[in-house]
């Protein structure tokens, strides 16, 4: 059995879209766009090198339209919602603070880094939960 470019590239790009549903790296979706587009390029007999050619562009340019989209959008008023994050408000106790302003707090059965984001000299002592900087809790009084 032979397989045409087509055939090729719409494997390939399903291999891509299995492993980004492996990993949950959005990224390899848009890199399996490209290899879609090149597909394409291959059924309306375009040669090798224009089928490379679109599968760059496209996947290239899906990349770099996804990452400065991404960029643009400002995460920050989530970080401290109740609604988005359920630990926002819980209480914790901090029983000393390093210099650089960050602890290690135990909450909800694990041991936590906590960085100090309220107004004033950090305490030690029982502290709000005012936000979540990736695995990092913002404290406050």
């Amino acid at each position: 059995m032979e397989w045409s470019a087509a055939t090729g590239w719409w494997v390939a790009a399903g291999v891509l879209v299995a492993a980004e549903m492996a990993t949950g790296t959005f990224y390899l979706l848009m890199l399996a766009l490209g290899l879609a587009a090149a597909a394409l390029a291959a059924h309306a007999g375009a040669g090798f090198s224009t089928q490379m050619l679109a599968a760059a562009l496209v996947g290239g340019g899906a990349i770099v339209a996804w990452h400065l989209w991404r960029g643009r959008r400002v995460n920050a008023p989530l970080a401290g919602n109740r609604d988005v994050n359920l630990d926002i408000g819980e209480r914790v106790q901090v029983s000393a603070w390093l210099p650089d302003g960050s602890t290690r707090v135990v909450y909800r059965g694990c041991e936590w880094t906590a960085r100090y984001a309220g107004e004033g000299e950090p305490q030690p002592g029982e502290h709000v939960i005012r936000g979540v900087d990736g695995n990092r809790l913002l404290l406050g009084r």
